[in-house]
């Protein structure tokens, strides 16, 4: 018995699968624009915050690190509507990949931050440079830069673990593939395409992101 591969079903649901990986992506672009910021936020609190602070920031670094992504997923979408704080699907989905994201990038950022000489932020501070400034304008440009790398791979590791944001409804990629599959029963087309469009999705947002670190951050390093 040989099985005859079929792509016909797949080629005529391409617009599902389009519009899936766009809200994939956008759901990535989200958790990676408010990810980084607080990333940032939270690195610069471990450092340099109150004790009470930084044990919150700890503390919820730990929690989320050592936790599967995907129930805090279920924690935020069927766990939180217990407390009366319901979120729909999209919402919660960006949520907890912004969570998660920015748990990792916490720990990413504080590691570029300390590779700064100390040397640089007290020259800052002996030309008479407020504090703030000289993290924003001196310290943290070197740091992002250091560490750019490794914060785009925690992206792109966030935007693929986001296929199991299916479970909660969202119409990603992957739901759009499960949905394919059902109506069509072609199980081994559906899943290899969608593979292949999240390897060339993967691949296209590492592609762009290092580009532009090349521009931003020339002579950073």
């Amino acid at each position: 018995m040989t099985y005859e591969f079929d792509f016909t079903a797949i080629s005529n649901n391409a617009g599902l699968l389009l519009k899936g990986a766009g809200l994939t992506l956008l759901l990535a672009t989200i958790a990676a624009t408010i990810g980084v910021g607080l990333s940032i936020g939270g690195a610069a609190t471990i450092l340099w915050g109150h004790r009470w602070a930084r044990r919150v920031v700890q503390t919820y670094v730990e929690l989320i690190r050592n936790t599967p992504f995907i129930v805090q997923l279920f924690f935020i979408f069927f766990g939180l509507p217990s407390l009366g704080v319901k979120t729909p699907a999209v919402t919660a989905a960006a949520l907890a990949m912004t969570i998660n994201l920015t748990a990792y990038g916490i720990e990413i950022v504080r590691a570029g931050i300390q590779s700064v000489s100390p040397g640089q932020r007290e020259a800052g501070m002996a030309l008479g440079i407020g504090p703030i400034s000289v993290f924003v304008l001196v310290v943290l440009p070197q740091a992002i830069a250091t560490v750019y790398p490794a914060l785009v791979s925690q992206i792109v590791i966030t935007m693929l673990e986001s296929a199991v944001v299916s479970q909660i409804a969202v119409t990603d990629l992957t739901h759009a593939a499960d949905l394919i599959q059902s109506r069509t029963y072609r199980a081994f087309e559906t899943y290899f395409v969608v593979a292949v469009m999240y390897l060339g999705m993967a691949l296209a947002v590492r592609w762009a992101m290092n580009r532009a670190g090349r521009r931003l951050f020339a002579g950073k390093v």
